[in-house]
């Protein structure tokens, strides 16, 4: 019986032996796909961060902004030709513009603005014009020296400036034609004069002038002097006279607003601060100094 039994024990011993191999092969095999996906994800896992690796040239452009037109340096001298009841506003604008940009200049000229737009004609080399009417500023856009549309930035109406006190007692335009008063008018050419003419036309009223100025500012000048007991001038001229005049309101003066319009000239030696100019005198900045000393709003 034991010399039987002995075979059967080795077959059971040997079949036991080929499992034990086919399930530590199936184990190692299955040990090894494991550890090769493994790796397989570990080697990939760096391509899938590429593009984050590209993310900061995705904001470059960033760094190209200030050099758009917006942003543009202002540099050199600006040349500004403005309307003589403009110098008071034009001089703190002046000023606050050239603080703004560090080493630019602005030179600006004074006068009638019927002088300045025949200068303009004429080929004078200005960045800038303000008129104070529309017609001034016409003849120079008619003349195609300006071909962008002009903007209105203030209003202004007339005011009869009188000797501190009023010891005339002047309460009207027809006070004027009084014996013995001397009146001093601008001339009908100058917005300040064909602005007069429209109010005294609007009163019925005839006044024979001492004198017709070539600006507004000679008119004052008359009357401050004591030249003149009376002249038309604008409201504005009236406050920035500090006291020097006194100025007497009249019905008449809401017939004869002035509107005053300002454009850069296509042949601007200093387009760049031209631009800029304009967008400080009809911006927030620029209205405010100019309502502060008596202008009234565009359109107004």
């Amino acid at each position: 019986m034991r010399l039987k039994s002995t075979p059967v024990l080795a077959a059971i011993a040997v079949g036991a032996l080929v499992l034990s191999a086919c399930s530590s092969t199936s184990s190692t095999t299955a040990a090894g796909s494991g550890a090769t996906s493994s790796a397989a994800s570990s080697a990939a896992a760096p391509l899938s961060t590429a593009p984050l690796s590209s993310a900061p040239l995705s904001s470059a452009p960033l760094s190209f902004a200030p050099m758009s037109s917006a942003g543009a340096k202002v540099t050199g001298t600006l040349k500004v030709d403005a309307a003589a009841s403009l110098k008071k506003t034009f001089d703190k604008l002046a000023t606050e513009f050239e603080a703004e940009h560090p080493g630019v200049k602005v030179s600006v000229s004074y006068d009638g603005s019927a002088v300045l737009a025949t200068q303009l004609i004429g080929g004078a080399p200005v960045d800038v014009f303000a008129s104070a009417d529309k017609k001034n500023m016409t003849k120079v856009t008619d003349k195609k020296l300006i071909t962008s549309t002009p903007i209105e930035f203030a209003t202004n109406t007339l005011q009869i400036a009188v000797a501190p006190g009023n010891p005339r007692k002047i309460a009207s335009l027809k006070d004027l034609t009084a014996s013995g008063l001397n009146v001093d008018l601008c001339a009908v050419a100058q917005p300040c004069g064909a602005a007069a003419q429209t109010a005294l036309k609007a009163a019925g009223v005839t006044v024979k002038p001492i004198s017709m100025e070539q600006s507004v500012t000679a008119v004052l000048t008359k009357v401050e002097s004591g030249d003149a007991d009376a002249g038309l001038v604008y409201k504005t001229d009236v406050l920035g006279a500090s006291g020097k005049v006194t100025g007497v309101d009249f019905a008449e003066s809401s017939k004869a607003v002035n509107h005053y319009p300002i454009a850069a000239l296509d042949a601007a030696p200093n387009p760049t601060a031209a631009k800029a100019f304009i967008a400080l005198v009809t911006g927030a900045a620029g209205q405010k100094i100019l309502a502060a000393a008596g202008f009234g709003a565009p359109g107004a």
